[in-house]
Protein backbone atom coordinates (compact mmCIF):
# COMPACT_ATOMS: atom_id res chain seq x y z
CA UNK A 1 0.00 0.00 0.00
CA UNK A 2 1.40 3.40 -1.04
CA UNK A 3 1.92 5.63 2.04
CA UNK A 4 -0.47 8.57 2.20
CA UNK A 5 0.85 12.12 2.22
CA UNK A 6 0.68 14.38 5.27
CA UNK A 7 -1.98 17.11 5.34
CA UNK A 8 -2.41 20.54 6.89
CA UNK A 9 -4.95 23.35 6.46
CA UNK A 10 -4.94 25.85 3.62
CA UNK A 11 -5.13 29.07 5.64
CA UNK A 12 -5.59 30.46 9.14
CA UNK A 13 -9.05 30.34 10.67
CA UNK A 14 -10.38 31.55 14.03
CA UNK A 15 -13.26 30.80 16.40
CA UNK A 16 -14.46 32.60 19.53
CA UNK A 17 -16.44 31.09 22.37
CA UNK A 18 -16.58 30.65 26.12
CA UNK A 19 -14.11 28.59 28.14
CA UNK A 20 -15.95 25.91 30.12
CA UNK A 21 -13.86 26.26 33.27
CA UNK A 22 -13.06 29.99 33.24
CA UNK A 23 -16.33 31.34 31.81
CA UNK A 24 -14.27 33.87 29.83
CA UNK A 25 -14.29 34.54 26.10
CA UNK A 26 -11.59 32.57 24.29
CA UNK A 27 -10.26 32.95 20.76
CA UNK A 28 -8.77 29.90 19.11
CA UNK A 29 -6.84 30.17 15.85
CA UNK A 30 -5.85 27.22 13.64
CA UNK A 31 -2.65 27.88 11.66
CA UNK A 32 -1.13 25.76 8.85
CA UNK A 33 2.01 23.91 9.97
CA UNK A 34 4.99 22.40 8.19
CA UNK A 35 5.49 18.70 7.48
CA UNK A 36 6.26 16.56 10.55
CA UNK A 37 5.14 19.38 12.88
CA UNK A 38 2.22 17.43 14.35
CA UNK A 39 -0.22 19.14 16.71
CA UNK A 40 0.83 21.88 19.16
CA UNK A 41 -0.81 24.61 21.23
CA UNK A 42 0.62 28.14 21.57
CA UNK A 43 -0.42 30.39 24.49
CA UNK A 44 -0.33 33.87 22.92
CA UNK A 45 -1.59 35.41 26.17
CA UNK A 46 1.64 34.54 27.99
CA UNK A 47 5.09 36.10 27.77
CA UNK A 48 7.22 34.41 25.15
CA UNK A 49 4.14 32.72 23.65
CA UNK A 50 5.15 29.24 24.88
CA UNK A 51 4.23 26.14 22.89
CA UNK A 52 2.95 22.84 24.28
CA UNK A 53 3.09 19.86 21.94
CA UNK A 54 0.16 17.43 21.93
CA UNK A 55 2.12 14.73 23.75
CA UNK A 56 0.78 12.14 26.19
CA UNK A 57 3.81 12.73 28.41
CA UNK A 58 2.53 16.25 29.17
CA UNK A 59 -0.80 15.02 30.58
CA UNK A 60 -1.02 16.14 34.22
CA UNK A 61 -4.70 15.92 35.05
CA UNK A 62 -7.72 14.10 33.60
CA UNK A 63 -10.48 14.95 36.08
CA UNK A 64 -12.50 17.28 33.84
CA UNK A 65 -10.89 16.76 30.46
CA UNK A 66 -7.40 16.05 29.19
CA UNK A 67 -5.13 18.73 30.58
CA UNK A 68 -1.55 19.27 29.43
CA UNK A 69 1.30 21.08 31.17
CA UNK A 70 4.84 21.89 30.06
CA UNK A 71 7.20 24.04 32.10
CA UNK A 72 4.29 25.35 34.16
CA UNK A 73 2.22 26.33 31.11
CA UNK A 74 -1.17 24.61 30.87
CA UNK A 75 -3.75 23.69 28.26
CA UNK A 76 -7.10 22.35 29.52
CA UNK A 77 -9.64 20.17 27.66
CA UNK A 78 -7.57 19.58 24.52
CA UNK A 79 -9.45 16.46 23.42
CA UNK A 80 -12.30 17.93 21.34
CA UNK A 81 -9.87 19.94 19.18
CA UNK A 82 -7.52 16.98 18.73
CA UNK A 83 -10.43 14.71 17.77
CA UNK A 84 -11.37 17.16 14.99
CA UNK A 85 -7.82 16.99 13.57
CA UNK A 86 -7.77 13.18 13.58
CA UNK A 87 -11.34 12.92 12.28
CA UNK A 88 -10.48 15.09 9.27
CA UNK A 89 -7.12 13.31 8.79
CA UNK A 90 -5.11 16.49 9.31
CA UNK A 91 -1.53 15.86 10.45
CA UNK A 92 0.02 19.27 11.09
CA UNK A 93 -1.62 22.25 12.81
CA UNK A 94 -0.53 24.97 15.24
CA UNK A 95 -3.31 26.05 17.62
CA UNK A 96 -3.09 29.57 19.03
CA UNK A 97 -5.03 30.29 22.24
CA UNK A 98 -5.38 33.48 24.27
CA UNK A 99 -6.45 31.48 27.33
CA UNK A 100 -5.59 28.17 29.04
CA UNK A 101 -8.41 26.30 27.27
CA UNK A 102 -10.17 26.13 23.91
CA UNK A 103 -13.75 27.43 23.78
CA UNK A 104 -16.23 24.71 24.74
CA UNK A 105 -18.62 25.70 21.88
CA UNK A 106 -21.52 23.20 22.08
CA UNK A 107 -19.45 20.58 23.93
CA UNK A 108 -18.55 18.63 20.79
CA UNK A 109 -16.04 18.83 17.91
CA UNK A 110 -18.64 20.05 15.41
CA UNK A 111 -17.61 23.72 15.25
CA UNK A 112 -13.90 22.90 15.09
CA UNK A 113 -14.56 20.52 12.18
CA UNK A 114 -16.54 23.20 10.34
CA UNK A 115 -13.81 25.82 10.85
CA UNK A 116 -11.07 23.46 9.66
CA UNK A 117 -13.05 22.54 6.55
CA UNK A 118 -13.61 26.24 5.90
CA UNK A 119 -9.82 26.75 6.01
CA UNK A 120 -9.42 23.95 3.46
CA UNK A 121 -7.29 20.82 3.78
CA UNK A 122 -4.15 20.61 1.64
CA UNK A 123 -1.81 17.72 0.92
CA UNK A 124 1.89 18.04 1.71
CA UNK A 125 4.89 16.28 0.17
CA UNK A 126 6.11 14.13 3.07
CA UNK A 127 4.60 10.67 3.59
CA UNK A 128 2.35 10.19 6.62
CA UNK A 129 3.87 8.09 9.36
CA UNK A 130 1.53 5.34 10.53
CA UNK A 131 1.92 2.80 13.30
CA UNK A 132 0.52 -0.51 12.08
CA UNK A 133 -0.68 -2.63 14.98
CA UNK A 134 0.62 -6.19 14.69
CA UNK A 135 -0.15 -7.55 18.17
CA UNK A 136 -2.89 -7.06 20.74
CA UNK A 137 -2.07 -4.17 23.13
CA UNK A 138 -4.15 -3.49 26.24
CA UNK A 139 -4.29 -1.19 29.23
CA UNK A 140 -6.60 -1.68 32.21
CA UNK A 141 -7.33 0.60 35.15
CA UNK A 142 -7.91 -1.89 37.95
CA UNK A 143 -9.54 0.73 40.17
CA UNK A 144 -12.40 1.49 37.74
CA UNK A 145 -12.44 -1.59 35.49
CA UNK A 146 -11.92 0.68 32.46
CA UNK A 147 -9.96 -1.05 29.71
CA UNK A 148 -8.71 -0.20 26.23
CA UNK A 149 -7.45 -2.77 23.74
CA UNK A 150 -6.18 -2.36 20.21
CA UNK A 151 -6.03 -5.22 17.73
CA UNK A 152 -4.74 -5.47 14.14
CA UNK A 153 -7.02 -4.03 11.48
CA UNK A 154 -6.72 -2.74 7.92
CA UNK A 155 -7.99 0.69 9.02
CA UNK A 156 -8.32 2.83 12.14
CA UNK A 157 -11.57 1.82 13.87
CA UNK A 158 -12.95 2.63 17.32
CA UNK A 159 -15.68 0.98 19.40
CA UNK A 160 -16.72 2.31 22.80
CA UNK A 161 -18.85 0.52 25.36
CA UNK A 162 -20.11 2.57 28.31
CA UNK A 163 -21.99 1.54 31.41
CA UNK A 164 -22.57 4.17 34.09
CA UNK A 165 -24.67 1.96 36.33
CA UNK A 166 -27.59 4.40 36.28
CA UNK A 167 -31.14 3.84 35.05
CA UNK A 168 -31.23 7.17 33.25
CA UNK A 169 -28.31 6.32 30.95
CA UNK A 170 -27.65 2.58 31.20
CA UNK A 171 -25.40 0.70 28.79
CA UNK A 172 -24.53 2.19 25.39
CA UNK A 173 -22.22 1.30 22.49
CA UNK A 174 -20.87 3.32 19.58
CA UNK A 175 -18.60 2.42 16.65
CA UNK A 176 -16.59 4.44 14.14
CA UNK A 177 -16.00 2.13 11.17
CA UNK A 178 -13.77 4.57 9.28
CA UNK A 179 -12.41 8.07 9.85
CA UNK A 180 -14.37 9.46 6.92
CA UNK A 181 -17.51 8.89 9.03
CA UNK A 182 -16.24 11.02 11.92
CA UNK A 183 -17.84 14.27 10.71
CA UNK A 184 -21.31 12.80 10.19
CA UNK A 185 -21.39 10.17 12.96
CA UNK A 186 -19.29 11.47 15.87
CA UNK A 187 -18.29 15.15 15.58
CA UNK A 188 -21.57 16.60 16.92
CA UNK A 189 -21.80 14.31 19.98
CA UNK A 190 -21.83 16.68 22.97
CA UNK A 191 -20.20 16.31 26.35
CA UNK A 192 -22.42 15.29 29.24
CA UNK A 193 -22.56 15.29 33.00
CA UNK A 194 -24.64 13.70 35.72
CA UNK A 195 -26.54 15.95 38.10
CA UNK A 196 -24.53 14.80 41.13
CA UNK A 197 -21.28 15.74 39.35
CA UNK A 198 -22.71 19.06 38.23
CA UNK A 199 -23.69 20.05 41.76
CA UNK A 200 -20.13 19.47 43.02
CA UNK A 201 -18.59 21.39 40.12
CA UNK A 202 -20.92 24.35 40.60
CA UNK A 203 -20.27 24.32 44.35
CA UNK A 204 -16.52 24.73 43.71
CA UNK A 205 -16.89 27.21 40.81
CA UNK A 206 -15.26 24.85 38.33
CA UNK A 207 -17.57 25.27 35.32
CA UNK A 208 -18.11 29.00 35.01
CA UNK A 209 -18.69 28.67 31.27
CA UNK A 210 -21.32 25.97 31.50
CA UNK A 211 -24.80 26.42 30.15
CA UNK A 212 -27.45 24.09 28.85
CA UNK A 213 -26.27 24.47 25.26
CA UNK A 214 -22.81 22.92 25.74
CA UNK A 215 -23.48 19.95 28.01
CA UNK A 216 -26.16 17.31 28.34
CA UNK A 217 -27.17 16.94 31.98
CA UNK A 218 -28.50 13.52 32.98
CA UNK A 219 -30.63 13.72 36.11
CA UNK A 220 -29.69 10.64 38.14
CA UNK A 221 -31.27 11.74 41.46
CA UNK A 222 -34.18 13.70 42.83
CA UNK A 223 -33.70 17.46 42.52
CA UNK A 224 -34.41 19.36 45.70
CA UNK A 225 -35.93 22.82 45.54
CA UNK A 226 -32.65 24.33 46.80
CA UNK A 227 -30.66 22.56 44.11
CA UNK A 228 -33.12 23.65 41.43
CA UNK A 229 -32.69 27.28 42.48
CA UNK A 230 -28.89 26.93 42.27
CA UNK A 231 -29.17 25.45 38.80
CA UNK A 232 -31.54 28.17 37.63
CA UNK A 233 -29.10 30.81 38.84
CA UNK A 234 -26.07 29.05 37.33
CA UNK A 235 -27.72 28.62 33.95
CA UNK A 236 -29.50 31.98 34.04
CA UNK A 237 -32.88 30.31 33.52
CA UNK A 238 -36.17 31.28 35.09
CA UNK A 239 -37.42 27.73 34.87
CA UNK A 240 -35.83 24.31 34.53
CA UNK A 241 -37.45 20.94 34.08
CA UNK A 242 -36.55 17.30 33.65
CA UNK A 243 -37.65 15.68 30.41
CA UNK A 244 -39.11 12.15 30.36
CA UNK A 245 -35.77 10.80 29.04
CA UNK A 246 -34.07 12.09 32.19
CA UNK A 247 -32.33 15.09 30.59
CA UNK A 248 -32.40 18.52 32.18
CA UNK A 249 -34.31 21.27 30.40
CA UNK A 250 -34.77 21.55 26.65
CA UNK A 251 -31.84 19.77 24.99
CA UNK A 252 -32.79 17.16 22.42
CA UNK A 253 -30.38 14.27 21.92
CA UNK A 254 -28.84 14.05 18.45
CA UNK A 255 -28.77 10.26 18.75
CA UNK A 256 -30.04 7.89 21.45
CA UNK A 257 -26.43 6.81 22.12
CA UNK A 258 -24.96 10.33 22.06
CA UNK A 259 -23.14 9.71 25.35
CA UNK A 260 -21.32 6.68 23.92
CA UNK A 261 -20.52 8.62 20.75
CA UNK A 262 -19.04 11.46 22.81
CA UNK A 263 -16.92 8.96 24.73
CA UNK A 264 -15.71 7.70 21.34
CA UNK A 265 -14.90 11.29 20.34
CA UNK A 266 -12.84 11.62 23.53
CA UNK A 267 -10.97 8.38 22.77
CA UNK A 268 -10.06 9.64 19.28
CA UNK A 269 -8.83 12.96 20.70
CA UNK A 270 -6.91 11.46 23.60
CA UNK A 271 -5.17 8.81 21.48
CA UNK A 272 -3.91 11.62 19.20
CA UNK A 273 -1.49 12.29 22.07
CA UNK A 274 0.41 9.14 21.06
CA UNK A 275 1.91 11.38 18.37
CA UNK A 276 1.55 8.94 15.46
CA UNK A 277 -1.35 7.91 13.27
CA UNK A 278 -2.56 4.44 14.24
CA UNK A 279 -3.83 1.61 12.04
CA UNK A 280 -5.75 -0.80 14.23
CA UNK A 281 -9.11 -1.38 15.90
CA UNK A 282 -9.57 0.23 19.30
CA UNK A 283 -12.05 -1.37 21.70
CA UNK A 284 -12.69 0.83 24.73
CA UNK A 285 -14.72 -0.52 27.65
CA UNK A 286 -15.86 2.23 30.04
CA UNK A 287 -13.33 4.72 28.63
CA UNK A 288 -12.34 7.91 30.42
CA UNK A 289 -9.59 10.47 30.02
CA UNK A 290 -7.30 8.74 32.53
CA UNK A 291 -7.38 5.32 30.89
CA UNK A 292 -7.32 6.91 27.40
CA UNK A 293 -4.19 8.94 28.07
CA UNK A 294 -2.41 6.12 29.91
CA UNK A 295 -3.06 3.94 26.87
CA UNK A 296 -1.75 6.73 24.60
CA UNK A 297 1.46 6.80 26.68
CA UNK A 298 1.81 3.03 26.37
CA UNK A 299 1.30 3.15 22.59
CA UNK A 300 3.80 6.04 22.28
CA UNK A 301 6.45 4.02 24.18
CA UNK A 302 5.90 0.97 21.97
CA UNK A 303 6.16 3.10 18.83
CA UNK A 304 9.37 4.73 20.09
CA UNK A 305 10.89 1.34 20.89
CA UNK A 306 9.93 -0.10 17.49
CA UNK A 307 11.39 2.93 15.71
CA UNK A 308 14.60 2.46 17.62
CA UNK A 309 14.73 -1.23 16.79
CA UNK A 310 13.40 -0.90 13.26
CA UNK A 311 15.57 -2.81 10.84
CA UNK A 312 16.56 -0.73 7.81
CA UNK A 313 16.19 -2.40 4.44
CA UNK A 314 19.08 -2.66 1.98
CA UNK A 315 19.29 -4.43 -1.36
CA UNK A 316 22.33 -6.64 -0.87
CA UNK A 317 22.24 -7.68 -4.53
CA UNK A 318 23.22 -4.20 -5.74
CA UNK A 319 26.90 -3.47 -6.46
CA UNK A 320 28.50 -2.23 -3.23
CA UNK A 321 29.78 1.31 -2.81
CA UNK A 322 33.11 -0.23 -1.71
CA UNK A 323 34.27 -3.84 -2.10
CA UNK A 324 36.81 -5.66 0.06
CA UNK A 325 39.77 -4.29 -1.94
CA UNK A 326 38.64 -0.68 -1.58
CA UNK A 327 38.02 -1.28 2.13
CA UNK A 328 41.59 -2.56 2.56
CA UNK A 329 42.85 0.55 0.74
CA UNK A 330 41.39 2.60 3.62
CA UNK A 331 41.51 0.40 6.71
CA UNK A 332 44.79 -0.89 8.18
CA UNK A 333 43.10 -4.13 9.35
CA UNK A 334 43.80 -7.41 7.56
CA UNK A 335 42.35 -10.94 7.76
CA UNK A 336 41.63 -12.61 10.05
CA UNK A 337 40.88 -9.34 11.87
CA UNK A 338 39.24 -7.48 8.99
CA UNK A 339 35.57 -7.90 9.92
CA UNK A 340 33.68 -6.11 7.13
CA UNK A 341 33.25 -7.24 3.53
CA UNK A 342 31.39 -4.36 1.87
CA UNK A 343 30.36 -0.73 2.31
CA UNK A 344 26.81 -0.15 1.09
CA UNK A 345 26.30 3.56 1.93
CA UNK A 346 28.54 6.47 2.93
CA UNK A 347 27.68 10.11 3.61
CA UNK A 348 29.10 12.93 5.74
CA UNK A 349 27.17 11.66 8.76
CA UNK A 350 26.61 7.91 8.36
CA UNK A 351 28.00 4.68 6.93
CA UNK A 352 26.49 1.25 6.28
CA UNK A 353 28.69 -1.86 6.10
CA UNK A 354 28.15 -5.59 5.72
CA UNK A 355 29.77 -8.87 6.73
CA UNK A 356 28.93 -12.42 5.68
CA UNK A 357 29.52 -14.65 8.70
CA UNK A 358 30.77 -18.08 7.58
CA UNK A 359 31.73 -21.25 9.43
CA UNK A 360 35.30 -20.63 8.23
CA UNK A 361 35.75 -17.74 10.70
CA UNK A 362 38.79 -18.65 12.88
CA UNK A 363 37.06 -17.59 16.11
CA UNK A 364 34.43 -20.33 15.72
CA UNK A 365 37.14 -22.95 16.43
CA UNK A 366 37.12 -22.02 20.10
CA UNK A 367 33.85 -20.01 20.47
CA UNK A 368 32.34 -22.53 20.96
CA UNK A 369 33.21 -26.09 19.83
CA UNK A 370 29.96 -27.68 18.69
CA UNK A 371 27.97 -24.46 19.24
CA UNK A 372 29.52 -21.68 17.11
CA UNK A 373 28.53 -18.14 18.19
CA UNK A 374 30.21 -14.91 17.03
CA UNK A 375 31.76 -13.17 20.07
CA UNK A 376 30.00 -9.95 21.05
CA UNK A 377 33.30 -8.08 21.26
CA UNK A 378 33.96 -8.89 17.60
CA UNK A 379 30.52 -7.59 16.66
CA UNK A 380 31.46 -4.31 18.34
CA UNK A 381 34.85 -4.36 16.58
CA UNK A 382 33.11 -4.87 13.23
CA UNK A 383 30.84 -1.86 13.94
CA UNK A 384 33.91 0.17 14.87
CA UNK A 385 35.68 -0.80 11.63
CA UNK A 386 32.60 0.31 9.71
CA UNK A 387 32.72 3.62 11.58
CA UNK A 388 36.43 3.78 10.76
CA UNK A 389 35.52 4.07 7.08
CA UNK A 390 33.35 7.09 7.96
CA UNK A 391 36.11 8.95 9.82
CA UNK A 392 38.89 7.96 7.40
CA UNK A 393 36.82 9.27 4.49
CA UNK A 394 37.41 12.78 5.91
CA UNK A 395 41.16 12.74 5.18
CA UNK A 396 42.81 12.70 1.72
CA UNK A 397 45.31 9.92 2.56
CA UNK A 398 43.49 7.35 4.74
CA UNK A 399 46.17 4.72 4.06
CA UNK A 400 48.53 6.74 6.27
CA UNK A 401 46.26 6.59 9.35
CA UNK A 402 45.42 4.12 12.11
CA UNK A 403 42.15 4.09 14.08
CA UNK A 404 42.08 3.62 17.83
CA UNK A 405 39.16 2.91 20.17
CA UNK A 406 38.64 5.57 22.85
CA UNK A 407 35.37 4.59 24.47
CA UNK A 408 32.28 2.42 24.20
CA UNK A 409 29.01 3.00 26.07
CA UNK A 410 25.55 1.45 26.31
CA UNK A 411 26.65 -1.76 24.61
CA UNK A 412 23.77 -4.24 24.30
CA UNK A 413 23.66 -7.67 22.69
CA UNK A 414 20.15 -8.64 21.61
CA UNK A 415 20.49 -11.83 19.54
CA UNK A 416 23.10 -14.52 18.84
CA UNK A 417 25.05 -14.25 15.57
CA UNK A 418 25.61 -17.65 13.96
CA UNK A 419 27.38 -19.06 10.89
CA UNK A 420 25.40 -18.22 7.76
CA UNK A 421 24.14 -14.86 9.09
CA UNK A 422 24.59 -11.67 7.11
CA UNK A 423 25.44 -8.77 9.42
CA UNK A 424 24.57 -5.21 8.40
CA UNK A 425 26.16 -2.36 10.37
CA UNK A 426 24.71 1.16 10.53
CA UNK A 427 26.83 3.89 12.15
CA UNK A 428 25.79 7.54 12.39
CA UNK A 429 27.49 10.54 13.99
CA UNK A 430 26.27 11.69 17.41
CA UNK A 431 28.49 14.79 17.19
CA UNK A 432 30.47 16.21 14.26
CA UNK A 433 33.96 14.81 13.69
CA UNK A 434 36.57 17.08 15.32
CA UNK A 435 40.36 16.57 15.45
CA UNK A 436 39.92 13.08 14.04
CA UNK A 437 37.60 12.01 16.87
CA UNK A 438 34.45 10.21 15.81
CA UNK A 439 31.53 9.76 18.27
CA UNK A 440 28.82 7.59 16.75
CA UNK A 441 25.77 5.46 17.42
CA UNK A 442 26.20 2.00 15.93
CA UNK A 443 23.70 -0.79 15.26
CA UNK A 444 24.17 -4.32 13.91
CA UNK A 445 21.32 -6.24 12.26
CA UNK A 446 20.87 -9.84 11.13
CA UNK A 447 17.80 -11.82 10.05
CA UNK A 448 15.63 -8.66 10.22
CA UNK A 449 16.47 -8.18 13.91
CA UNK A 450 18.67 -5.84 15.90
CA UNK A 451 21.50 -8.00 17.27
CA UNK A 452 23.83 -5.42 18.80
CA UNK A 453 24.04 -1.69 19.55
CA UNK A 454 26.61 0.63 21.11
CA UNK A 455 27.82 4.21 21.37
CA UNK A 456 31.40 4.22 20.12
CA UNK A 457 34.20 6.76 20.13
CA UNK A 458 37.37 6.35 18.08
CA UNK A 459 40.23 8.55 16.93
CA UNK A 460 42.42 8.40 13.87
CA UNK A 461 46.13 9.11 14.15
CA UNK A 462 48.87 9.27 11.54
CA UNK A 463 51.22 6.33 11.32
CA UNK A 464 54.62 7.07 12.75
Amino acid sequence: MEPQKQRTIGKEVSLTGVGLHTGENVTIKFIPAAENHGYAFKRVDLEGEPIIEADANYVVNTQRGTNLEKHGVKIQTSEHVLAAFVGLEIDNVLVELNAPEPPIMDGSSKFFVEALEKAGIVEQEAPREEYIVKDVISYKDEATGSEITIIPSDTYMVTTMVDFGTKVLGTQNATLEKLSDFKSEIADARTFSFLHELEALLEHGLIKGGDLNNAIVYVDKEISEATMKKLQKAFNKEKLSVKPNGILDNLTLHQPNEAARHKLLDVVGDLALAGTRIRGKVIANKPGHYVNTQFAKKIAKIIKLEKRNKVPSYDLNLPPLMDIHQIMDMLPHRPPFLLIDRILELSDTHVVGMKNVTMNEPFFVGHFPGAPVMPGVLQVEAMAQTGGILVLSTVPDPENYLTFFMKMDNVKFKQKVLPGDTLVFHCSLITPIRRGICHMQAYAYANNKLVCEAELMAQIAKKK
